[in-house]
């Protein structure tokens, strides 16, 4: 939104657990307008980030074995998603959720999977995921996965695929050890506009000397931190997408708001099934730096994530029977790099 011809104030008003944002727009002509959304931020969660690995096995042990994370479902799809949840390809690929807990009161990892892809290019826009867990470091230590000291009780790893990691070498807590997930921006102060006032996020912490800035729907789940890049963001072709959940009621004055304020809406309101499980229904939305944001119906969406017991041994199933690199091989070739 272009400040010198639109201001926005916003305020909320917490009545019965219910936070009512009224946005007044100042336009070019001097017309004011008021915007009312109902929300409730206390029932808005944190859910997951998606990840697109290119090397299905070596992720596994990375997420299994070093960090101790659990495989909570796995699902094999043979067509791309409606919503581009496995990215901008059509064709077979899986989609793997592992992490400490249940989804209902866990952050977690989402994985997804695309047969015919090998290798993804990285940005600058996912800067890393913070988690608490010395026996993770344990595990990577035992293991020979490369750890990188960056201060006292704090170390640095990566994922395959390059994905940084940051874990804290502290007792794992009772509750999600998963703390933050850190996001590269351009522009700090518009960042904060957007993820507090129009997706009614709290500011939790601000640090002027660093440029970032914490944020969250609650102090009990994983936070957002934003970070200043001092530059353009760029996705490279690995780009992610953080989820939230909502109450399904609240997923169409969402839409709108983001139309009302020319915001990017990469997919409209639409019902994505999958075989066997509840329908759920996303609005996919980017920021003014194009990080993928998914809203998904809260409801339909705790059924769907429900831990499935059998999800390690389907994605072991997969991965055993995946001859994808059988064939590549076979036809002297190497799996595209996107």
């Amino acid at each position: 939104m272009n400040p010198t011809t639109q201001h926005i104030l916003s305020w909320y008003l917490l009545t019965n657990q219910n936070q009512k944002a009224s946005i007044i727009q100042d336009t070019s002509s001097h017309k004011e307008t008021a915007v009312h959304l109902s929300v409730n931020m206390a029932l808005r969660r944190a859910l997951h980030f998606v990840f697109k690995v290119g090397d299905r096995t070596k992720t596994a042990t990375f997420y299994r074995e070093v960090l101790g994370m659990t495989i909570l479902r796995h699902e094999e799809f043979e067509e791309g998603c409606k919503a581009t949840c496995n990215g901008p390809y059509d064709g077979k690929w899986s989609k793997t959720m592992v992490g400490y807990g249940p989804e209902d009161n866990h952050f977690v990892a989402e994985l997804t999977y695309n047969y015919g892809v090998g290798e993804y290019q990285l940005g600058n826009d996912f800067l890393g995921l913070v988690l608490q867990s010395s026996q993770a470091v344990s595990n990577a230590k035992r293991l020979g996965w490369p750890l990188t000291k960056v201060e006292e009780a704090l170390y640095l790893t990566h994922a395959p695929g390059g994905y940084p990691f940051y874990l804290v070498d502290k007792e794992q807590p009772p509750h999600d050890p998963v703390q933050k997930v850190c996001l590269g921006v351009s522009d700090l102060q518009r960042s904060i506009h957007y993820w507090e006032t129009l997706l009614g996020m709290k500011v939790m912490d601000k640090n002027n000397q660093k440029k970032t800035v914490l944020l969250g729907f609650s102090d009990t789940q994983c936070k957002l931190e934003l970070c200043d890049v001092s530059g353009a963001v760029d996705h490279g072709t690995a780009f992610g997408r953080i989820a939230f959940s909502c109450p399904r009621e609240e997923l169409p004055n969402l839409e709108a708001l983001m139309k009302k304020e020319n915001q990017k809406i990469l997919t409209p309101l639409v019902k994505l099934d999958t075989p066997g499980k509840a329908t759920v229904e996303v609005v996919i939305l980017a920021d003014p730096d194009g990080h993928e944001i998914c809203f998904v119906g809260d409801e339909a969406f705790r059924e769907l994530s429900a831990v499935d017991p059998k999800g390690n041994e389907l994605l072991d199933k997969a991965m055993a029977e995946d001859k994808s690199d059988e064939w590549f091989a076979k036809h002297n070739k190497q799996k595209a790099a996107a």
